[in-house]
């Protein structure tokens, strides 16, 4: 049988030489491919046609929900593994919402990467022990209803509505306790999910549709 097919996505690049270490020592994969940020790692699948990537989340340029959602747009045969040390909600539903199969924590058991490898290749979704319970209660959620952007997570609302109310990065960054770094990212989700390109744009839309409006 072809062995499976895997590009790597991390910024660390002690991490990604751990991570193809480990994925070779694996019976039946190779690595063919490596990159650092989400901009690489769409470059890299589409070069190579990879049957998983196991993608990090954090990363500079584009993160790794964007580079997700590029991707499986891109090539929707190559699965996504997340294998990222970010388990806050909104970080893991985004990235469900992106396309991604599975959502492991880094420092998953050898046994516990292979075997997620395989299922999301297979087609099967996968995810850590401590994502699982989170996942079941996304479902168990009421709908959303008539509340603007339903494409955007909850913390993303959160931080559209302090852009809409003319707060800057640092300020939005203290007041949902976030580092700039994250608000910066998820500012870069909403506005490819509100198709804007600028603060501005999506100031507008936030207001037309009743966000922004202090309580």
């Amino acid at each position: 049988m072809a062995a499976i097919t895997v590009v790597l996505v991390d910024d660390h690049p002690v991490v990604r030489g751990g991570l193809r270490a480990l994925i070779e020592s694996f019976d039946g994969f190779r690595v063919v491919g490596e990159a650092a940020d989400g901009d690489q790692a769409v470059r890299e699948v589409q070069l190579h046609r990879p049957d998983v990537v196991i993608m990090d989340v954090m990363m500079p340029n584009v993160d790794g929900v964007e580079a997700t959602r590029r991707i499986v747009r891109a090539v929707p045969g190559t699965a996504v593994l997340v294998l990222s040390m970010a388990d806050e909600d909104d970080v893991v539903f985004s990235a469900m919402q992106a396309g991604a199969r599975g959502y492991l924590l880094k420092g998953a058991a050898q046994e516990e990467i292979d075997r997620a490898l395989r299922a999301v290749v297979a087609g099967e979704a996968i995810f850590g022990p401590g994502i699982a319970a989170r996942v079941l209660g996304l479902f168990s959620r009421e709908p959303a209803g008539a509340e603007p952007f339903p494409d955007l997570t909850p913390r993303e609302r959160e931080v559209l509505d302090l852009v809409a109310r003319g707060r800057r990065n640092a300020a939005i960054a203290g007041a949902l306790n976030l580092s700039p770094k994250t608000v910066a990212n998820h500012l870069s989700s909403i506005f490819t999910k509100l198709q804007v390109t600028d603060r501005s744009a999506a100031i507008v839309r936030a207001r037309d549709s009743g966000m922004g409006r202090a309580p």
